[in-house]
C-alpha cells in the first residue's frame, strides 16, 4: 500500500510524500521547499526517486534543481509545460502512465488555472494529487489557461471514484467555505462540512484531504446544474459553463 505523506509548508501549501513499500520507491509532489521534504525523507530512511509536478508555478517548483542535484531523482511534469517545469527530465501527455513501484499513476489533463496543468491519479491508493485545479469546496484561479479549460478539467474530475481522496496543494478551505455558503446557504451537507472545518482549523490541523464525494455535496464549482446555484449566479436554468464562469468571477471579488 502506497503511504502518503502530507507535508506543510510556506503560509498555506502542501506538499506530500509517496512512498511504495515492496520497491522503495519515494516520490513528492510539488516541492515549493526542500528542508521539510528531506527532513521527512531523513525521518523515515526513504530515498527521494521522483518529483511530480502538477504544474510551473514557483510555489510548486521551486525545490526542484536542489533535490535533483542532491538525490538524482526524476521530474516529470507536463509536456506542453516542457519550457517552464525545472529539471524536467520526463514529459507525459494527458492518459499517460507510469509506475512508482507497484504504484500505477496515471495522468489526467487539468489545465484552466494554467495552460500546461496535470493532476495525478493512482487508482489503487484511491488518492488524486490535483495541485490548483480542484481545492475543497473551491477551484484554482485562471492565469494563463481559459475558463472553459478549467470547467472541463472540473468535468474529468468528477468522473472519478467518490472515495477518491482530494490532496489539493492548498489550505484554502475555509475561505473557499465562506464563499460557498454565500450563494448556498442552505446546504445542509456544506453546513455541517463547514463546522467540521472550522473545528480543525481552530486547533491547527489540515482540512485536507477531501473526498470526491464530499465535494461533489458541498462544492459549488462541481454542481453548476443545481437550481439555487444557477440563481446565485443570476442565471436561473442557465448551461454549466455560464454558471461555473459566473461564480468563478464572484469569487474572485468574494
Amino acid at each position: 500500500m502506497l503511504s502518503i505523506v502530507q507535508l506543510p509548508v510556506l503560509n498555506d501549501n502542501y506538499i506530500y510524500l509517496l512512498h511504495e513499500p515492496e520497491t522503495g520507491v519515494t516520490a513528492v509532489v510539488d516541492p515549493a521547499v526542500a528542508q521539510p521534504v528531506l527532513d521527512a525523507l531523513a525521518q523515515r530512511g526513504w530515498r527521494l526517486t521522483h518529483i511530480l509536478n502538477t504544474h510551473h508555478h514557483h510555489d510548486h517548483v521551486g525545490a526542484n534543481l536542489y533535490l535533483q542535484a542532491l538525490t538524482g531523482c526524476q521530474i516529470i511534469g507536463a509536456a506542453v509545460d516542457r519550457a517552464r517545469i525545472p529539471g524536467l527530465s520526463h514529459a507525459v501527455n494527458d492518459q499517460d502512465r507510469f509506475g512508482l513501484g507497484q504504484a500505477s499513476v496515471q495522468v489526467i489533463a487539468t489545465h484552466g488555472h494554467t495552460s500546461g496543468h496535470i493532476s495525478y491519479y493512482i487508482a489503487e491508493a484511491e488518492a488524486l494529487f490535483c495541485g490548483d485545479t480542484l481545492f475543497v469546496m473551491g477551484c484554482g484561479r485562471l492565469f494563463d489557461g481559459t475558463i472553459g479549460q478549467l470547467w472541463h478539467s472540473l468535468q474529468v474530475l468528477k468522473t472519478l471514484p467518490a472515495s477518491t481522496r482530494v490532496y489539493c496543494a492548498h489550505e484554502y478551505t475555509e475561505a473557499n467555505g465562506r464563499f460557498a455558503l454565500s450563494v448556498e446557504p442552505g446546504n445542509q451537507a456544506l453546513q455541517d462540512k463547514m463546522v467540521r472545518v472550522r473545528q480543525l482549523r481552530a486547533v491547527g490541523q489540515p482540512t485536507v484531504p477531501s473526498t470526491l464525494a464530499e465535494e461533489l455535496a458541498t462544492n459549488p464549482f462541481l454542481r453548476t446544474d443545481n437550481a439555487a446555484l444557477q440563481q446565485a449566479a443570476g442565471l436561473p436554468g442557465g448551461d454549466s459553463l455560464a454558471v461555473f464562469s459566473r461564480l468563478r468571477a464572484m469569487k474572485n471579488t468574494f
